[in-house]
C-alpha cells in the first residue's frame, strides 16, 4: 500500500468538496497553514531553549552549586 495515485487524489478531493463545500476549502487551507506555521515556530523556540541551556555548562553548574550550598545541613540521629 503506497502513496495514492492521481485518480485516488481526485476522488479524495471530490469527497472533501462535497463534505465542506467549495467556499470553505480556502478557510480550511488557511487554518492548516497557520497551524503548521505555529508548530514550526514553537519547535524552533524549543530548540533555541535547549541550545541556550547547553551553551554555558559552567553557568548551570554554578547555579546548582549555589543552590545546594544555601540549604541547611540535614542532621540525623542514631538510636
Amino acid at each position: 500500500m503506497g502513496m495514492p495515485g492521481g485518480t485516488e487524489l481526485l476522488i479524495i478531493f471530490g469527497i472533501i468538496v462535497l463534505l465542506f463545500g467549495a467556499k470553505k476549502i480556502p478557510d480550511l487551507a488557511k487554518g492548516l497553514g497557520k497551524g503548521i506555521k505555529n508548530f514550526k515556530s514553537e519547535m524552533k523556540e524549543v530548540d533555541e531553549a535547549e541550545v541556550a541551556s547547553t551553551d554555558d555548562p559552567k553557568k548551570v553548574e554554578t547555579e546548582t552549586t549555589t543552590t545546594a550550598s544555601t540549604e541547611a545541613p540535614k542532621t540525623t540521629t542514631q538510636a
